[in-house]
């Protein structure tokens, strides 16, 4: 499930990685067939020839291209990878790279710092914007990197995907993701297949290269055509999945890594264990943010305990289903809204002020908030493109059940006692199902040798990427620190203030020093109303 865009404006926004040595055994399953590992033999050789090229050729940096919306003296440039890792001399596709030089002095100058800030489907771009915002928490970090982003293959500018029209995408108001009837699932069953082909129809050539390891490759280009000998990285979210992949595949490539948000990285949990997980995290962090909506009833005035706020919440669910608000905002656009409070710590209080507005006789913020803009077609068209990675990445990373009896009954279960998020995620997903491009294994996440310690932060009560993902990823790596924040749950711990937090992670970016035991955090400071 990705992240809201700012304006969720689908169910499709519902939402919810120089030469190479490379251990060809250390992504081959232990069961793996000749021939697997002969194709995987075949992708590492032909990683390390496009990495010794983009070392050759560096990036031409210049201004950015003015609609980027990157200012000076932000400076953006191509890296050229192949489509297909297996034949490195086939077609080549160009990603968008971004960056900004170090703040301190030369001699302070540790290399660049790559981002990702998840999806699968996010852009890395604005990255560097936070050395030219003047971004509090990452003064220091500046100093000693460039900061580096970068839009994954099939997102943004990078060979962008599409498996429908945008416009068309974001038309509201949808179906009501919870089914009244098996006439409703049929029809939600007939719209996740329609999806699936579209994606085949616009896409078909992408498709069966559009994976998590296929961007770890894509990375170490990046890392290469930057002139690093080895990467630094800090991944988010789904990025933390690229940073397992990864470090398990280039072991000897990493310098240092941030996880922040853990997908969990097990092969049993991608990715669709992976979402039903996140079903029970989401109805968690939503009984959260009602609580903090309870306390705060002399503000919002929308009930004094849980129980009120959540059946003003049904009552508002039933009205936009009887009459979709303004015409356009029905169940599906209101879960849509809703699930960035879950999310992010930061919506809590502009979420509730949307809601507590509409109850006021206000209509008008709930729409302009939860409604699409047919006029934003350049949103529109993010939005779509977002939608098409995220479905892309999770379809042919793994294999999903075909069977429609697993998903009807492992769903309907779910829904009974985690009825927020568990249909909206249901059919975000079901595309997996008919997926017209052929099915990886994912990568066993494990240490390769060389692999330096790895810095994992996590909130216990994160909806996005439940707790246990970070335990995984901690014990699948072996001389990882763990860094707990403890009764919190913003998704994206990185970016907040938290000083037993900031403190750690600049100085791991700084000096690579780690403590010598995993270390328990303070939640930051509550969002106040």
């Amino acid at each position: 499930m990705r992240p809201p865009k700012k304006k969720a404006a689908a169910l499709g926004s519902a939402g919810v990685f120089v030469t190479a040595t490379l251990i060809a055994g250390a992504v081959a399953a232990p069961s793996a067939s000749a021939d697997t590992r002969h194709g995987q033999d075949r992708e590492a050789r032909g990683t390390a020839i496009a990495a010794a090229r983009a070392a050759k050729a560096g990036v031409n940096w210049q201004d950015c291209p003015a609609d980027w919306g990157l200012e000076k003296p932000i400076q953006c440039g191509w890296v050229t990878v192949p489509l297909d890792y297996a034949k490195p001399n086939g077609k080549q596709i160009k990603l968008a790279v971004d960056r900004i030089g170090n703040t301190g002095t030369k001699a302070e100058r540790q290399g660049a710092l790559i981002y990702n800030p998840g999806g699968p489907g996010g852009s890395g771009l604005r990255f560097p914007r936070r050395v030219t915002t003047k971004a509090p928490l990452w003064v220091n970090t500046a100093k000693a990197y460039d900061f580096v982003g970068f839009d994954p293959r099939g997102v943004g500018h990078s060979a962008p995907i599409s498996c429908a029209d945008p416009q068309e995408f974001v038309k509201a108001p949808k179906m009501d993701p919870v089914p009244d009837s098996e006439a409703d699932k049929r029809a939600q069953r007939k719209l996740a297949a329609e999806y699936a082909a579209g994606c085949a129809e616009r896409s078909g050539e992408m498709l069966p290269h559009m994976t998590t390891p296929n961007t770890a490759r894509d990375l170490d280009v990046i890392r290469a055509a930057l002139g690093e000998k080895k990467l630094n990285f800090l991944g988010v979210s789904y990025g933390t999945y690229i940073a397992a992949v990864y470090g398990t595949m280039f072991p000897t490539h990493v310098r240092r890594m941030v996880a922040d948000s853990v997908v969990n990285p097990s092969r049993e949990k991608i990715w669709y264990e992976a979402n039903l997980d996140q079903d029970v995290a989401f109805e968690m962090r939503w009984k959260d943010w009602q609580d903090w909506v309870a306390k705060n009833d002399a503000t919002y005035h929308l009930g004094d305990t849980r129980a009120e706020v959540q059946a003003q919440w049904l009552k508002l669910r039933a009205t936009a289903k009887k009459n979709p608000i303004g015409g356009l905002v029905g169940p599906a656009e209101l879960v849509g809204f809703f699930q960035s409070a879950p999310y992010y710590d930061s919506a809590w209080a502009p979420t509730a002020q949307v809601w507590s507005k509409y109850v006021a006789g206000d209509t008008q913020a709930l729409v302009d908030a939860a409604a699409p803009d047919l006029t934003d077609t350049a949103g529109n068209a993010a939005s779509e493109n977002g939608n098409a990675v995220y479905t892309a990445v999770e379809c042919t990373d793994a294999k999903w059940p075909t069977s429609w009896k697993k998903w009807d009954r492992d769903n309907t279960e779910l829904h009974k006692n985690y009825p927020f998020m568990t249909w909206a995620n249901a059919w975000l997903n079901l595309p997996c199902a008919t997926w017209p491009a052929k099915q990886q294994t994912p990568p066993n996440v494990k240490t390769g040798k060389g692999l330096p310690p790895v810095l994992i932060v996590q909130a216990t009560r994160d909806a996005a990427t439940p707790y246990e993902g970070a335990v995984e990823l901690h014990k699948r790596f072996k001389g990882s620190r763990l860094i707990t924040e403890k009764n919190a749950g913003s998704h994206g711990v990185t970016g907040l203030a938290n000083p037993c937090i900031n403190e750690r992670v600049d100085t791991y970016l700084l000096t690579g020093k780690v403590d010598a035991a995993d270390v328990t955090c303070a939640p930051h400071a509550t969002p106040t109303p």
